[in-house]
């Protein structure tokens, strides 16, 4: 299935949705994702993985709409719109990024519809104020996964380090919370530069950065965006250790960035090395059914940590939806609000990131457990024992 431009695509699973609204006692979900755009290689991977979701939660049929906001937030937001007004979705999940999920919590909060983010910023549910009480999400957030960076580059003589991230909400987030542990850590970041996602060419930037000479370079970036400042460091001859985050966690970044991206470290969601993790581990045996199903789709190729963002939402859905169907009926405000009751009460929900255990102030509900830390060897994921 592709996309062309901005078009959208909805379809039903087990139902025809293309020519009318679905039965009130359906559950209706809206997925909303970048499949083209700057980061089609993060939202792609998303809409392949719609196939293979469940049918039904707790009795009640699924329909699934599926809308590509072409990695812009304006048609996030106006794709929303049309799914809260117009579909009356039940819930919504996703946007893939961060911008573009934030900038649906106004519309969330006025409308009273749960969103399950598959961005990474902290800030899309942190703190949980009355705007951010919709808004739950499957990402590690940019602040669990600094800590791993942080922990892996005081452990292996790292002093000083050059960032460059976007210049939109993600970069910033990263640039908040990298920024605080590493002054905690007595980690200098002696150079900070930013770039768009659409940028053709960083090298003012990287010369900035090699000239102050830091001992790595974290790159706070997603998706195949994420290589350019790698490329460029790899071109200008930078030997030293190249971070990247959890935002490339996707087979797109390893062909695009060939041996320019040899030996990136960086902290990955369990099911990147599902194989690789201990049997002890309480997201081995999610993840490796996630990546049966997945890598069976055709053209699917290998498994992506952003497709099992969205397996994990349905499975946080399948664990609260029974709760939210004893206080109302799907199509309702009156279910949409016992299901964001019920999602925020969800306990011990193993999935392929960890387990996830939600609260009236963690929207997130992950814990040490849902990262490792992984380099890239030979054009694949290794597992950092």
């Amino acid at each position: 299935m592709q996309f062309q431009g901005k078009a959208l695509v909805a379809f039903a699973i087990g139902s025809a949705l293309l020519s009318s609204l679905p039965a009130k006692a359906d559950l209706t979900v809206g997925v909303i994702v970048s499949a083209t755009g700057p980061a089609a290689s993060v939202g792609v991977t998303q809409q392949r993985t719609v196939q293979i979701l469940p049918k039904e939660f707790g009795g009640e049929k699924v329909n699934w709409i599926l809308l590509d906001d072409a990695s812009d937030t304006a048609t996030a937001v106006k794709h929303a719109r049309k799914l809260i007004g117009e579909d009356k979705v039940d819930i919504i999940v996703g946007p893939s990024l961060t911008p573009n999920s934030l900038a649906l919590l106004d519309q969330l909060s006025e409308t009273g519809t749960p969103m399950l983010s598959l961005a990474g910023s902290g800030a899309i549910v942190e703190p949980v104020d009355e705007k951010r009480r919709w808004a739950f999400k499957t990402p590690q957030s940019d602040g669990q996964m600094a800590q791993a960076i942080v922990q892996h580059m005081a452990s292996h003589g790292v002093r000083s380090v050059g960032f460059i991230g976007f210049n939109d909400a993600y970069g910033e987030g990263w640039a908040k919370s990298f920024g605080a542990l590493a002054e905690r850590n007595d980690i200098k970041i002696v150079a900070s530069e930013r770039f768009q996602r659409t940028d053709t060419s960083v090298t003012g930037q990287i010369l900035r950065l090699i000239g102050a000479n830091p001992d790595a370079v974290f790159v706070a970036a997603s998706g195949t965006p994420a290589v350019l400042p790698q490329a460029t460091l790899a071109e200008r001859g930078f030997k030293k250790p190249v971070y990247q985050t959890h935002g490339v966690a996707n087979n797109d970044f390893l062909r695009v960035g060939g041996k320019n991206v040899e030996g990136t470290l960086l902290p990955a969601g369990p099911v990147l090395v599902a194989e690789q993790l201990p049997d002890s581990h309480p997201a081995k045996a999610p993840a490796l059914e996630f990546v049966r199903l997945y890598e069976a789709l055709p053209n699917a190729g290998m498994r992506s940590t952003f497709a099992a963002y969205l397996w994990d939402a349905a499975l946080i859905l399948k664990a609260a939806v029974p709760d939210a169907l004893k206080t109302a009926k799907p199509g309702t405000s009156e279910f949409r609000k016992a299901l964001r009751d019920s999602i925020e009460e969800v306990k011990d929900v193993v999935a392929t990131n960890g387990v996830y255990t939600m609260s009236p102030t963690d929207h997130l509900g992950l814990d040490e457990r849902s990262r490792v830390m992984v380099r890239i060897e030979n054009g694949t994921w290794r597992l950092v024992r």
